[in-house]
């Protein structure tokens, strides 16, 4: 029964990803953490060019504090999501295992990155001693101030941010790449479910390119 029960959910949701693509919820999940991650980014750019003690940076360190925690809660949701009900296509057989193996490595330390970086930060905001906002609540000073472990935590939350923009870098690359270059169909694995008409108005742009 259970047997079947799986073999039902795994037909599903590669009817629902078209056999060569992640299912609609994966990809849906995907685009809204790239969008969370775009928000975390340009607000600590932002961060750099207001005054810090600014009525402005307040409401962009709230920003950047409220999407951290989505990021861990979307994070996790994806890992459960994947593991459990998710449709996982299989690479292009012409994509040689090394690249394989980079390409796993590479999304594993995205998932690393995506659920502790979340936890440095609030590491670093609950050591200041200092009540903060959270979303609707205001957080109350939940621990006393220690500025060595502190530091730590900062240092840990920076490095973190670097290496995450260097593993995104490298997905991107890799993702556009395989797009127009390879043409193998990986980047599309992950791209929303166009229209027909959209398809085909995409394809006939290719044929013009070649």
């Amino acid at each position: 029964m259970t047997e079947n029960l799986k073999s039902t959910r795994d037909t599903v949701l590669k009817i629902e990803g078209n056999g060569d693509r992640f299912d609609q919820t994966s990809i849906a999940l995907h685009w809204l953490t790239v969008f969370l991650i775009v928000i975390q980014f340009s607000s600590v750019w932002l961060l750099e060019i207001v005054d810090e003690k600014s009525t402005l940076a307040a409401a962009i360190f709230a920003t950047h504090r409220n999407s951290g925690v989505l990021v861990w809660a979307v994070g996790l949701i994806r890992l459960i999501w994947r593991h459990n009900f998710a449709y996982l296509p299989p690479f292009p057989s012409s994509m040689p295992k090394l690249q394989q193996t980079v390409a796993k490595a590479n999304e594993y330390g995205l998932y690393v990155l995506l659920l502790v970086q979340p936890i440095t930060g609030i590491g670093r905001v609950l050591l200041r001693g200092h009540p903060f906002d959270l979303f609707f609540w205001e957080v109350p000073a939940l621990l006393q101030p220690n500025e060595e472990i502190r530091h730590i935590f900062v240092e840990a939350h920076e490095i973190g941010a670097n290496i995450l923009l260097v593993l995104i870098g490298l997905h991107a690359a890799a993702a556009l790449f395989h797009r127009l270059v390879l043409r193998d169909g990986v980047l599309q694995r992950m791209l929303p479910r166009m229209s027909e008409r959209t398809k085909l108005t995409a394809t006939l742009a290719e044929g013009d390119v070649e």
